[in-house]
């Protein structure tokens, strides 16, 4: 028996096996802003940095014939959209803001999935960062 069998795969991994196995993708790293975010009252008292990564599954069978914007998804939305879902107003969770950042993403034509993780590096001194991670893919 393989280690595969033995270990499930992750929701992304299965997705990426099935339905998007022949996806083309498009991806933001590491894109840092500055968010009203948080549970925590200093968290509270001013915006803190958020880094986020996006990344974008495309049709897979569109192609790129001519060379142009048309024939794929325009990523100039994602920093746009981002920023002013940053600006709109206070978030108690991360889960909130992705859940949100995907549904923006999901609505895009030619995007049939999306992950979405945000980070917030300053919140523990004693770690990196603390994060969440969300995927989604269009209903057919």
């Amino acid at each position: 028996m393989t280690a595969a069998a033995l270990y499930p795969r992750s929701a992304v991994e299965m997705a990426m096996a099935g339905k998007l196995g022949r996806s083309r993708r498009i991806f933001l790293r590491n894109f840092e802003t500055r968010i009203s975010m948080g549970i925590h009252d200093f968290e509270k008292k001013a915006r803190q940095r958020v880094m986020i990564n996006v990344d974008l599954y495309l049709e897979p069978d569109a192609r790129i014939e001519r060379d142009h914007i048309s024939e794929t998804v325009d990523y100039d939305f994602l920093r746009r959209e981002i920023g002013v879902l940053a600006d709109s107003g206070h978030f108690h969770l991360q889960e909130t803001f992705c859940e949100k950042i995907l549904a923006i993403c999901l609505a895009r034509p030619g995007v049939v999935a999306v992950r979405v993780s945000s980070e917030k590096p300053d919140v523990y001194p004693d770690c990196e960062s603390i994060g969440f991670e969300i995927f989604g893919a269009k209903q057919e």
